[in-house]
């Protein structure tokens, strides 16, 4: 069972991704954000619930519906913000805006915009910890497009057969941009491809937390044993399109409101409650203080200077 401090922990990383991506929609839809944003709203619980039993030096890699997996490993909303926005303050000085986001002190090795890019970036970090003799784990986060790339299964299967302390959590949204998943992946559960590569495989509810860190600590303990990495599948639900502006013709309303119903926060604010882990007030002053940080971070970055033109070329190689 989850102690109430990592509970509220859990609980308020789900509020300001939910909120932060909410306040990125509103923005975008001001023509204030540069270039695509893809939303993690509906995915809460995996990033926030697995990031929660990570440390600093651990590693994450990630997608581009990244902002979740971002701020759960620790990413100041500000700075995230004003990535976002294309300006000096962000994390990578505006230049790589929302499918871009690294923080190497916080393990963060980077979003992605090439699907399926984080798998072999999180295996070699993982590969790195092993020879250096660190008690470090890599968590590689993708989606159910991913799995299909050949990245994947080159990871999974130098994973194995290396025993890389390296777990790869699967985001099964339902669907690789419109394409669902039962039209392009050859197995119901993805988790089922573990057994070709020697390695435990698992599908969980993704909006389930305690389901969710249940599987986790499994794979964690694995990790950390030095046995291997573990496959893990979260089944869950982008609420928003593939993109903001996706006409979403693949799926039906009534599909996305059924999903809805399930909403990760709701769920475990309920569960919460229901069993007297936290109180009304707890969790109240949890929604007003995340919602009031990412109001501010959105002011942070819009009063925040655009890059100088000048330094275009600053960044592009490495001359250490």
């Amino acid at each position: 069972m989850i102690d109430k401090k990592r509970s509220l922990w859990i609980y308020n990383k789900m509020n300001e991704i939910r909120n932060f991506e909410l306040k990125a929609l509103e923005l975008f839809e001001e023509n204030k954000l540069r270039g695509s944003v893809h939303l993690y709203i509906g995915e809460e619980a995996v990033a926030a619930t697995i990031c929660s039993s990570l440390r600093d030096e651990d590693y994450i890699t990630s997608t581009h519906r990244g902002h979740g997996h971002c701020i759960a490993k620790g990413a100041e909303l500000d700075k995230a913000m004003a990535e976002l926005m294309g300006k000096a303050t962000g994390y990578c000085r505006g230049r790589g805006g929302s499918m871009h986001i690294a923080d190497l002190t916080k393990g963060n090795l980077g979003a992605n915009g090439i699907v399926g890019g984080g798998l072999p970036i999180a295996t070699g970090a993982a590969l790195a910890s092993k020879m250096r003799g660190q008690d470090r784990v890599a968590v590689s986060f993708f989606g159910d497009g991913a799995s299909n790339e050949g990245t994947f299964h080159e990871s999974l299967n130098l994973a194995s057969l290396w025993k890389l302390p390296i777990i790869f959590v699967c985001e099964n949204n339902g669907f690789g941009i419109s394409v669902p998943a039962w039209q392009s992946t050859s197995v119901e559960n993805i988790s089922d491809r573990a057994h070709g590569y020697n390695m435990p495989g698992e599908t969980v509810d993704g909006n389930d937390v305690n389901a969710v860190d249940e599987a986790f600590q499994r794979a964690l303990k694995r990790a950390k044993a030095g046995e291997g990495p573990t496959l893990i599948e979260c089944k869950t639900y982008r609420w928003m399109g593939h993109w903001i502006g996706d006409p979403q013709l693949y799926r039906t309303r009534e599909e996305v409101e059924a999903w809805k119903e399930k909403c990760p926060i709701k769920r475990y604010r309920a569960y919460l409650l229901e069993n007297g882990i936290a109180s009304e007030e707890e969790l109240g002053e949890i929604e007003s203080r995340t919602k009031a940080a990412v109001d501010a971070a959105a002011e942070f970055a819009m009063n925040s200077p655009e890059p100088d033109p000048a330094g275009v070329l600053e960044d592009v190689y490495f001359e250490g």
